[in-house]
C-alpha cells in the first residue's frame, strides 16, 4: 500500500512542482496544474501519453479537458493525500509537456 507523502519529502519535492506551475488545493491535500497547448490535438496526446505513464503507475490522475487545456488534479486516494506516486506522475507530466 502507499503511504502519504512524508513531511520531508514535502519539504524536498514540493517546491520545484509549485515553481513549475502546480498549486496545492484549499480543500483537500492534492496538487493542480493547468496546461494549455496550441490546439485540442495537442492537448489530446498529451493526455494519451500521459495515460500510458499513470497506467505503468497505477495511479490515475483527475482530469479534464477543454479544447486545448488540461486541468489535472493529482491525489492519492489510498491515502486521502498526496503521495509519492503523485510527485512522480507530476513530473512525469511536465516532462510530457516539454517534449
Amino acid at each position: 500500500m502507499t503511504e502519504a507523502l512524508s513531511a520531508d519529502a514535502r519539504n524536498t519535492d514540493l517546491p520545484a512542482l509549485l515553481d513549475n506551475g502546480w498549486a496545492q488545493t484549499a480543500d483537500r491535500d492534492a496538487i493542480v496544474k493547468t496546461y494549455t497547448f496550441k490546439n485540442f490535438i495537442d492537448a489530446f496526446g498529451f493526455m494519451s501519453r500521459a495515460a500510458i505513464h499513470a497506467e505503468k503507475l497505477n495511479h490515475h490522475p483527475e482530469w479534464s479537458n477543454v479544447y486545448n487545456k488540461v486541468e489535472v488534479t493529482l491525489i492519492t486516494h489510498d491515502v486521502d493525500g498526496l503521495s509519492v506516486l503523485d510527485i512522480k506522475l507530476a513530473r512525469i507530466m511536465d516532462r510530457l509537456r516539454d517534449s
